[in-house]
């Protein structure tokens, strides 16, 4: 009776902890961003950034990103990309999403977080990857912050790299890289 009875018991604790990873893998998907400068693979957070995510998600399964440059990049602060083409063209973008900023996730170094204007509830395709933790990006009261979404969980030395290129102007935006930093692909990791 006894064996039995461990029996059961290790069959479902078996059964929960792959119930539990199944379910944190499936919170937990991770981007692959295939970059002129090197791979870089991002955790997404569904659990605390749900809306964001899916929107983040939906330009990656359209293959929005592949193509696109990195096309604001400034040394100790961020890396921008995912709405310009290497010749400064501005691609056609979704409705802009809800901001959800006060998600609990802060904009520290290695993390992507989505841009948008002075609207609060403005971002569309557009993201940035934090290279410094920049706490004055995060939500406060008075502080509408910036919405992280994820971490980079490797390739920031790709990060890096990109963000020590040198820039300049080009179609009317500053701290563009004077050599094009191209996303050549973005999917989904399997």
């Amino acid at each position: 009776m006894r064996l039995k009875l461990l029996f059961v018991t290790v069959a479902i604790v078996a059964l929960l902890i792959s119930g539990c990873s199944a379910e944190k893998e499936k919170m937990n998907t991770r981007v692959i961003l295939e970059t002129s400068k090197g791979t870089i693979e991002i955790e997404l957070n569904q659990q605390q950034a749900p809306v964001t995510v899916a929107n983040f998600l939906a330009y990656v399964n359209e293959g929005h990103y592949d193509g696109t440059v990195f096309h604001r990049v400034i040394p100790g602060f961020m890396i921008q990309g995912g709405g310009f083409t290497p010749d400064g063209t501005q691609k056609p973008t979704r409705e802009p999403i809800k901001l959800e900023s006060n998600n609990g996730l802060k904009n520290e170094m290695g993390t992507i977080a989505m841009a948008r204007t002075s609207v609060p509830d403005s971002a569309t395709s557009q993201f940035f990857i934090n290279v410094a933790n920049n706490d004055f990006l995060n939500y406060a009261p008075g502080n509408d912050g910036y919405a992280a979404f994820g971490k980079v969980v490797s390739g920031m030395e790709a990060v890096n790299a990109i963000a020590a290129v040198e820039t300049g102007n080009r179609e009317g935006n500053s701290d563009w890289p004077v050599e094009d930093i191209v996303i050549t692909k973005a999917y989904v990791k399997k």
